[in-house]
């Protein structure tokens, strides 16, 4: 066995014996009427939310001009990373009347601001790569202002 291998096999028992220690707590600290509630949800959050969510967001950026999806997609997958992390606070998980100092700002606006300014950067990108386009077909078709290279002399062939 060589030393990647052996890394990997420590790496792959470390991770089993964690699993095996999360599951130890789920048994010991949870109750099974809570875990299988919280289990069912998670399944159709996936299933009716998120998966119908992630084909339509597909189906739509496929009417994307092919140059573009990339950053399209890319902007998504950003937007819904930032979105997840952020949805705690902005439902307000953790917010109690008599603390006001608790989740004191407006996340949802936040939010909207930088789902906004990614929105935006996602534009930009786009517009830029549009006009570098526009320039190389341009070059390519002898249009876009490229010079001439100036003519032979007549004395030059004569000779």
């Amino acid at each position: 066995m060589n030393a990647g291998t052996l890394t990997k096999a420590a790496a792959y028992a470390a991770g089993l014996a964690l699993i095996g220690l999360g599951l130890r707590g789920i048994v010991d600290e949870v109750p099974l009427a809570g875990w299988a509630k919280w289990f069912a949800g998670a399944a159709v959050l996936h299933d009716a939310v998120l998966v119908p969510a992630v084909l339509a967001a597909g189906a739509l950026t496929g009417l994307v001009p092919a140059g573009q999806r990339r950053v399209a997609r890319a902007a998504l997958v950003i937007g819904a990373c930032v979105t997840a992390v952020a949805i705690p606070v902005v439902l307000g998980y953790g917010r109690r009347p008599d603390e006001p100092s608790r989740l004191p700002l407006p996340y949802g606006r936040n939010l909207a601001i930088v789902l906004g300014v990614i929105a935006a950067a996602a534009a930009c990108v786009m517009a830029a790569r549009a006009v570098a386009a526009r320039r190389r077909a341009g070059r390519a078709g002898g249009r876009g202002g490229a010079t001439r290279a100036p003519r032979p002399s007549r004395k030059g062939a004569r000779r």
